[in-house]
């Protein structure tokens, strides 16, 4: 910003304070652009947001506006309050760094996708007791819901879970995940 610029500023400022709205107004407009610039600059990685610093600066403009000496230039003051209000920014976001997930996406690991042969299936049911294996396989094969399989073989819902635990414990117990 030129020298002119920067005296239209502390006019608009001066003016503000002795209680021109319209001055005000044009005043935080154009400070916003100054700040704005200014933040963006300074964001290199993300995490901050330039809006909110902008937000925030602004805020403090106004709260703080009777500290401005009218005789001083303004934009010192105003890139001085920028910059508490970007460290401030940089405090709450801590060490810790944002990334957009879409950004990595694709070098996570894909799920290995286990199968099972129908081989394997029926040589592992065949080592469970019949009651057992008929319930495992209708629950945990063919998907039926615990009631389905309890009316399937006429027994209650209490016997078919006791059987499917028995059962699943038989089979991790066999295969070393007990």
């Amino acid at each position: 910003m030129n020298s002119r610029e920067e005296n239209e500023l502390a006019m608009l400022l001066r003016t503000a304070i002795a209680g021109d709205e319209k001055a005000y107004a044009a005043f935080l407009g154009r400070t916003a652009s100054i700040v704005r610039g200014f933040a963006r600059r300074k964001i290199v990685q993300g995490g901050v947001d330039a809006e909110d610093v902008v937000q925030e600066t602004l805020l403090a403009i106004h709260t703080k506006r009777h500290t401005w000496i009218t005789d001083a230039p303004v934009l010192p003051w105003i890139y001085a309050i920028a910059r508490f209000k970007l460290i401030d920014a940089f405090r709450k976001r801590g060490r810790r760094v944002e990334i957009e997930i879409g950004e990595i996406a694709e070098t996570f690991a894909q799920p290995e996708s286990e199968t099972v042969s129908d081989r394997e299936i029926n040589r592992i049911l065949e080592g469970l007791a019949p009651g057992q294996r008929s319930v495992v396989a209708s629950i945990s094969i063919d998907g039926r819901s615990i009631i389905e399989t309890a009316e399937t073989f006429g027994m209650t819902e209490t016997a078919v879970r006791v059987a499917l635990h028995r059962g699943l414990r038989s089979i991790a117990k066999k295969f070393g995940r007990s």
